[in-house]
């Protein structure tokens, strides 16, 4: 998948994940649309998101909107993704509160864009969706 010109801000999920770089929304056969997109080809964790849900029973459509965050279910998926994928996902919500979406996702655009081919690098493995070089 080539990297769009533009990253849609419902690819920012509420925990603070950017879906567009998301292994699942860059599979081949049927991409996932995003956490705030439709359910069509979600995986079930994803459909089920305790995250997602507690947001929206509580009228955000963001994490960093509530009195609570970062809470202990961020806070764990943000241990577990700064382990894993050196990504923070509280500092992410941070950056979007600071400079706004659309400057953040620009950002993350051009960070998770490859430099051979101009396809989207996962933020799961590292890999480019188009030509699968590592980086």
């Amino acid at each position: 998948m080539k990297m769009p010109s533009k990253i849609d801000d419902y690819f920012f999920a509420p925990c603070g994940i950017n879906c567009m770089v998301c292994y699942v929304h860059l599979k081949d056969k049927k991409p996932c649309a995003g956490c705030l997109g439709e359910d069509v080809s979600k995986p079930e964790r994803c459909k089920s998101c305790k995250i997602k849900n507690c947001a929206t029973e509580k009228g955000f459509k963001h994490c960093f909107e509530c009195q609570y965050f970062p809470c202990v279910q961020i806070k764990n998926l943000d241990r577990s993704y700064r382990k894993r994928y050196h990504i923070s996902l509280i500092e992410n919500s941070r950056k979007v509160q600071e400079i706004g979406l659309v400057a953040f996702l620009s950002i993350e655009r051009e960070k998770w864009t490859c430099g051979e081919c101009s396809g989207v690098i996962s933020l799961h493995d590292a890999e480019c969706s188009h030509c699968h070089k590592k980086s």
